[in-house]
């Protein structure tokens, strides 16, 4: 890369704080945005006028959604961009001793990382990965709303003063939001099954028992069809599935995983080992000898969920179809 403007960006939902540092003549500047696509393309002007578009890097965080329309806008316009997990941010603030915390402040520290840690460039992911998040983020909040209804009648069923009046509205509404849990399913499964950039994907991931088109669709939408992960061990890293092991000297801890990572991830993968430790016959015996060598069972599902994560992986990246024969003591004692 031949970056010569690096420039930080503070997203809020109605504006855009920018910090930019040019390296030709040392200077610096911050001006602030208004969060619509005439400010945007202003500010592409004014960058473009001291240098090419490729040797301008924008770096943001990954908040929400409001930064979503002015990365799509920049990388369209060819910036380089890059955009950060939130936590990236926190931990290069820790390391710089950095505890002001102001839009200002911010622009800067992004800035600096664009500068000092040359981030990977970002590219939007294909449609039909905003189409399956959307219908997974609103399906995750459904379930989330379904089980505080069901915890609230429950409660009221035990209360022997509970009003009729009240129970019935409960019980219709959790109802109604099972019912739009079921339809969301419906929507993902057939917009997994129709023609789009990770059609091929799912095929694959299909051929193995224990990968339900749900999982399927936050495996592939979490990884970004794996383009986020050069490795199965930066996959089962990001999905918080990697043992964090605890050693200083000669003392030794335990090693755990999660902690961090993602969590919808690591959930969908371990509720899918429950399955493949039962039905797939390799992931089975894989589970079986974890708990004879002692391992706890949820430790073993764990190790199960992890190697579904590895298997997806080269199924995706390495284009193959789950071979059935797969399973050999070499290849399951990971």
């Amino acid at each position: 890369m031949d970056i010569r403007i690096y420039v930080g960006a503070d997203i809020a939902a109605e504006s855009i704080q920018i910090d930019w540092f040019n390296k030709d003549n040392q200077q610096s500047q911050q001006v602030t945005l208004a969060q619509h696509k005439r400010d945007y393309a202003r500010l592409v002007r004014q960058l473009t006028r001291q240098v090419t578009p490729e040797q301008i890097q924008v770096v943001m965080e990954a908040t929400g959604t409001y930064w979503m329309a002015f990365a799509e806008y920049l990388h369209q316009a060819g910036l380089f961009v890059s955009v950060l997990n939130p936590t990236q941010a926190k931990h290069f603030a820790q390391a710089r001793l950095q505890r002001t915390k102001t839009d200002r402040a911010d622009a800067y520290l992004l800035r600096e990382y664009g500068r000092v840690m040359e981030p990977d460039a970002w590219v939007p992911p294909p449609p039909i990965c905003q189409q399956l998040q959307q219908y997974l983020n609103r399906r995750d909040d459904l379930i989330l709303m379904h089980n505080a209804e069901r915890n609230r009648l429950h409660a009221l069923k035990h209360n022997p003063h509970a009003l009729p009046d009240l129970l019935k509205p409960l019980q219709t509404h959790i109802a109604s939001l099972k019912q739009q849990i079921k339809t969301l399913e419906q929507a993902i499964q057939s917009l997994l099954l129709n023609q789009h950039d990770w059609a091929e994907a799912v095929r694959r991931l299909r051929t193995v028992k224990g990968l339900g088109y749900l999982t399927i669709a936050r495996i592939l939408t979490s990884t970004h069809a794996f383009a986020r992960c050069s490795t199965p061990e930066e996959a089962a890293a990001f999905a918080g599935l990697a043992p964090h092991v605890r050693q200083s000297g000669k003392w030794k801890g335990k090693s755990t995983i999660g902690g961090g990572g993602h969590a919808a991830l690591r959930q969908a993968l371990y509720m899918a080992a429950l399955s493949a430790a039962r039905f797939n016959p390799r992931l089975h015996a894989f589970y079986t000898q974890l708990l004879q060598r002692g391992k706890l069972e949820k430790v073993a599902l764990c190790a199960v969920a992890r190697k579904l994560l590895h298997l997806a992986w080269a199924l995706v990246v390495k284009q193959r179809d789950f071979d059935p024969s797969w399973g050999s003591q070499s290849q399951l004692a990971a």
